[in-house]
C-alpha cells in the first residue's frame, strides 16, 4: 500500500472500529430519540451501510480490473431497518474490502478524475473518498449522540481511537 493510500486507509479502519464498538451498545434496534421524524437506531445502521458502501463504489470505480469482485456489494441492501448483529457483520465485511480496494489504490489515483450522478466531469478519486469518509464520521457521531440519548454510559474513548505520543 502505498503512503497516501496507507493512510487514507488507516483513518477509515479507525472509522470502522469506533462503529462496530459503538454498535455494541445499542439497547434496542427499534428506539429512536424524541425528534420529529428520527431514525431507529436500526434505520440508522442500515444507513451505515450506505456510507461503507460508498467507499467500496469509488476503490471499485478506481481499479475496476484489479477490484471487479467489489461491483457484487452494489447488490447488498443498505438504507434499511438493520438489526445490530447484521450490521456489526456486514460493516466488518466492508471493512475487510475497504483494505483489498486501497491495497490496489496507487497514489496517483487520487488524483484522477472520476464521473458522478452529481457531477458528470467528475470529482477526483480523493475528493470522493474523503466525502464518504465524512459520512461515515457524521453518522458514527449520530450514533454516538443517540446512545447518550438512550441513556447508554459512552464517553469521547468510545468515539475515538487516541494515538500514544512516541516518547
Amino acid at each position: 500500500m502505498e503512503p497516501l493510500g496507507r493512510a487514507l486507509a488507516a483513518k477509515l479502519t479507525e472509522q470502522i472500529e469506533r462503529t462496530i464498538h459503538l454498535i455494541g451498545f445499542v439497547p434496542h434496534a427499534d428506539w429512536a430519540p424524541p425528534i420529529s421524524g428520527a431514525w431507529t437506531f436500526a434505520e440508522l445502521l442500515g444507513h451505515m451501510l450506505d456510507c461503507l458502501a460508498g467507499v467500496c463504489a469509488v476503490l471499485y470505480a478506481a481499479r475496476p480490473r484489479e477490484l471487479a469482485h467489489l461491483a457484487a456489494l452494489q447488490s447488498r441492501p443498505v438504507n434499511f431497518a438493520c438489526a445490530p448483529d447484521e450490521a456489526r457483520i456486514r460493516i466488518e465485511e466492508y471493512g475487510l474490502r475497504i483494505a483489498e480496494g486501497f491495497a490496489a489504490l496507487r497514489d496517483e489515483d487520487l488524483g484522477r478524475r472520476l464521473p458522478t450522478v452529481f457531477v458528470p466531469e467528475g470529482e477526483t478519486v480523493l475528493t470522493l473518498l474523503l466525502g464518504n469518509l465524512e459520512h461515515a464520521i457524521n453518522h458514527k457521531h449520530q450514533l454516538f449522540d443517540w446512545l447518550k440519548l438512550a441513556g447508554v454510559s459512552v464517553a469521547t474513548p468510545d468515539l475515538y481511537q487516541f494515538r500514544q505520543q512516541n516518547r
